[in-house]
């Protein structure tokens, strides 16, 4: 083969690669479309205020609970506050330690993981929560936020509470496979993306010296197998038995964490662990 000839063969291949990646962006862009349309804002952008003392007739101290994160961290998909994954969560923790719980959600819908630091930039002055929740991650993933972006705001946020002498449990990113209103192969995609932020958030937050909960591991299958239940009206936030099975997955490690020890469900890594999550048969 002559130089010439091997130059346009290197040239024609070239072209066509570059071709074929315009139009893969280009099916991507309208998959993405698609999805938006489909899933919309059926919910607004409001979550039910669950900010109160739960079960205050218990009498006691109540225990300092906050909730930061993205629209799973605030509730939205649930039609009442008592379903919220804070209500749920409140009331777990409540009910194991006789206690009433002080619950915040400083959560909002939409927020990246880069923004859950303007959370506890608003938070009273003074306030000290014994144990804090953090979902976040979702919209790392839509908005392709880098992994190690997204975990150095991460760690930034549990080094901040630890400062403030809370305990930190953290949910990790869900798996977006889940989501049945985004087609193929962007859901692909997305389950891949997902799963990759949550096993770096696992490790960032363990590191950090924060408890990890794999929700994609402890409720995952539940999303998929019965989307019909798990799922709210929009087919992407959780419904109320959504928010239920994740507050199930957390409150055993939101009770570990203040000092309540517990067998360990599927899907926890406790702080400074490695390795797989770990598991009960």
């Amino acid at each position: 083969m002559t130089p010439v000839r091997a130059a346009l063969l290197t040239l024609a291949a070239a072209s066509a690669a570059a071709a074929a990646a315009v139009l893969a962006l280009a099916l991507l862009r309208r998959q993405a479309a698609v999805a938006r349309r489909r899933i919309g804002k059926a919910l607004g952008e409001v979550a039910p205020d669950a900010d109160r003392v739960w079960r205050r007739k218990l009498g006691g101290e109540p225990v300092d609970l906050l909730l930061l994160g993205d629209s799973i961290a605030a509730g939205l998909g649930a039609e009442h506050r008592r379903d919220t994954l804070g209500g749920r969560v409140a009331r777990g923790v409540a009910k194991r330690l006789r206690r009433p719980v002080r619950l915040r959600v400083g959560a909002v819908v939409g927020a990246e993981t880069s923004m859950v630091g303007a959370q506890l930039d608003v938070l009273p002055p003074g306030y000290r929560p014994d144990v804090t929740v953090v979902v976040v991650g979702g919209n790392d993933v839509t908005h392709r936020v880098p992994v190690a972006t997204s975990t150095r705001h991460l760690v930034e946020v549990i080094d901040r509470l630890h400062g403030l002498g809370s305990a930190v449990v953290v949910g990790t990113c869900p798996d977006l496979g889940a989501l049945r209103p985004v087609p193929q192969p962007l859901r692909a995609l997305g389950a891949r993306a997902s799963r990759q932020l949550a096993a770096a958030q696992s490790v960032a937050a363990r590191r950090a010296g924060a408890h990890a909960v794999s929700l994609a591991e402890a409720v995952g299958t539940f999303f998929v197998d019965r989307p019909d239940e798990a799922f709210a009206l929009d087919r992407f936030h959780p419904s109320a038995l959504g928010y239920r099975r994740t507050a199930r997955a957390l409150v055993p490690w939101v009770l570990d964490a203040l000092g309540e020890r517990d067998a360990a469900p599927p899907g926890h890594l406790a702080p400074g662990a490695v390795g797989r999550p770990a598991t009960t048969g």
